[in-house]
């Protein structure tokens, strides 16, 4: 298969995207969170062609992608009025909220659940393409499964180069995470994933919310996922990921303490004085959070490399954009965390 490489800035780009999506191909599509791959979510014989694509679990549902709140009700039922509340302050945006899902909705889609989620991207191009093809477009971050997301078309093209159809390249992506994941289904919202959206954000729009145990920890092989991302090990490079806390003088002293050649070291911008001779990579700063998110998977990508034997990583702490950030280096890590001042003592 030859893919086509098209640009976002493109008048044209819109109606030939759409054209594949409609005969049943694959797109690699920008948003401001990740790169998708993105087919007709209503066509199962399509999104059995992404399952295929990224090597993904069966039992791990898509996103729908639509053009905006205006569709919720196509594709959903029992939409309570803080799904609309949160599509007005958020949408477009990186918040998908999980609903009750129409019969309309294939289950191959929605992996087997009698829910959906559903989001509205904020890009201009991606949202043309889903009115001029008039279907939603289930689409995962467009990585093999399992490994670090694709947050440049670059990326798409070294991972499904020549087995898919298109790709879209709409520069970098701004906000680096996959959306925030929200189930509205149930008696209370529940928090599924962190994302560009805060559970702070989310707290003032819906009250109080819970927060799934797959946020926090990882869940068991038999456990049923609500969303997208919950139960495998995700966003992970070739080499085993150990997140050292604590102080960065703590922090230092444990890694250097166990670095061996081959290793490296995954810190923030601040640090990187700290660990000279050890081979370090910054993804931001510190300081600021949003550098993080930005560029966590595209450092994640650079340490994909056989070569390397162990990752020690560094993360930030507290709320805000930085839970997303937690989670996903924590998935990475498959939750393998030390905690330096502990093992100072």
């Amino acid at each position: 298969m030859n893919t086509l490489y098209l640009s976002a800035e493109d008048p044209k780009t819109p109606a030939i995207a759409a054209n594949i999506i409609m005969q049943g191909g694959l797109v690699a599509i920008p948003t401001e969170t990740v790169y998708g791959l993105g087919a007709n979510g209503l066509d199962e014989t399509a999104v059995a062609k992404i399952f295929e694509a990224k090597g993904r679990p069966q039992d791990n549902p898509l996103i729908l992608h639509i053009s905006g709140p205006e569709q919720i009700e196509l594709f959903c039922h029992h939409i309570p009025q803080s799904a609309y509340d949160l599509a007005e302050k958020f949408w477009p945006g990186p918040l998908t909220m999980v609903l009750p899902a129409r019969s309309i909705v294939p289950k191959r889609t929605t992996g087997n659940l009698d829910t959906v989620a559903v989001r509205c991207p904020d890009s201009d191009v991606t949202r043309e393409i889903i009115r001029l093809s008039g279907v939603p477009l289930a689409a995962p971050s467009a990585n093999i499964s399992g490994k670090p997301s694709t947050t440049t078309a670059k990326h798409v093209k070294y991972d499904h180069d020549g087995r898919i159809d298109a790709i879209v390249d709409g520069g970098p992506c701004r906000v680096g995470v996959e959306s925030t994941i929200i189930d509205l289904s149930g008696e209370r919202p529940r928090l599924l994933r962190p994302g560009g959206i805060t559970p702070e954000q989310l707290s003032e729009v819906l009250g109080e919310i819970e927060v799934d145990k797959a946020v926090t920890s990882q869940l068991g092989k038999d456990d049923v996922v609500r969303a997208p991302g919950m139960k495998y090990r995700h966003y992970a490079p070739t080499a085993p990921v150990v997140i050292v806390s604590g102080s960065r003088e703590a922090a230092a002293q444990y890694i250097r303490a166990h670095f061996t050649p081959g290793d490296r070291v995954l810190c923030f911008e601040e640090e990187l004085s700290l660990y000279e001779g050890c081979d370090p990579l910054s993804y931001g700063m510190e300081a600021d959070v949003n550098t993080l998110s930005a560029g966590l998977f595209a450092a994640l990508r650079e340490l994909d490399d056989a070569s390397i034997h162990q990752v020690y990583a560094r993360c930030p702490v507290g709320g805000g954009v930085a839970y997303a950030v937690q989670n996903r280096l924590k998935k990475a890590a498959a939750f393998h965390v030390v905690d330096a001042e502990e093992e100072a003592k």
